[in-house]
């Protein structure tokens, strides 16, 4: 890098408060960072689906709840 550049610094901060910095290494995108990047998706897609099946058990387990209630 010549003098009086700047790289990109991302900062990414996840739900669970852990905080990810990258730095831009390389003005290129390669594979490898297209292969880190895809299953740095896939990981986030899975955790949304384990989300998402948590949330549907609770409004499953609240509308029991509900109906129990005015019985």
């Amino acid at each position: 890098m010549e003098e009086g550049e700047v790289d990109d610094v991302v900062e990414i901060v996840t739900t669970t408060g852990d905080v990810h910095v990258v730095e831009e290494q390389s003005p290129h995108f390669t594979s490898a960072s297209a292969q880190i990047l895809i299953q740095d998706i896939m990981v986030c897609s899975r955790d949304l689906d384990i989300i998402k099946q948590k949330t549907m058990m609770l409004n499953k387990l609240k509308s029991m709840i509900d109906v129990l209630g005015r019985i």
